[in-house]
């Protein structure tokens, strides 16, 4: 009885120990594989469209192709009033055809369009031209297909140090269920899931900034259904 009496503190520190121990190797494997978290404050003057791949063989095919279009239209018209660089990708468009038209009528003079067969966004062009854009620093990603190319730019980019937000209500895949799958998956990534509105909004940050009233009237507007 006396010994077990004796032992018993050394018993419980000792406990303790082990589980402590066990609790900061647990916090350290945590720490190492969780994505860093980040508040993600847009900021336009860091701030870059990227447009995947909006193109007409994907018109009649894809899920909730006409919000895609439509959430596309509204986001380039967002980012030029708040004077953000576009750029765009079209994949393969020999056999896939090349921006829809509503859109390429939006999109800003200037704006780099570039043909790609790679499915990530992150080509020699378009990495080119975000290098010669050293203040953008975030990312707004929208388009096609969300399991495809959205992801694989995803990954690219965050391994490049940006920050990427991709716009929920203007991605989408052939099927729901891939796209739901690579929505998580992104977030598992580091990536940042925003809507359309509440981008535009951040960007703006208050209703005395000068493109306020252009993304007021662009959030007014009729809309088809999102995959949301």
């Amino acid at each position: 009885m006396l010994t077990a009496r004796l032992l018993k503190p050394f018993l419980w520190t000792h406990t303790r120990s082990v589980v402590g121990q066990r609790s900061l190797r647990g916090a350290s494997f945590a720490s190492m594989t969780a994505p860093a978290p980040t508040l993600g404050k847009l900021d336009a003057s860091k701030s870059a469209l990227l447009i995947c791949d909006v193109q007409e063989r994907f018109r009649d095919n894809i899920y909730k192709m006409d919000s895609v279009i439509d959430g596309a239209i509204r986001l380039t018209k967002g980012a030029q009033a708040l004077n953000m660089p576009v750029l765009v990708t079209e994949q393969y468009p020999k056999a896939l055809g090349n921006t829809v038209a509503e859109l390429k009528e939006v999109l800003p003079e200037g704006s780099l369009v570039v043909a790609k067969t790679k499915f990530s966004m992150a080509v020699d062009e378009i990495v080119g031209r975000l290098q010669e854009l050293p203040q953008v620093k975030q990312l707004l990603l929208t388009g096609l297909e969300t399991h495809v190319c959205i992801l694989q730019t995803t990954l690219d980019m965050i391994e490049q140090g940006y920050e990427v937000h991709i716009i929920a209500d203007a991605c989408s895949s052939l099927r729901p269920g891939d796209r739901s799958v690579a929505l998580q998956r992104l977030v598992q990534a580091g990536a940042l899931l925003s809507t359309q509105e509440m981008a535009l909004f951040q960007l703006a940050g208050h209703s005395k900034h000068p493109a306020f009233k252009v993304i007021s009237a662009l959030a007014k507007e009729a809309r088809p259904e999102s995959a949301l």
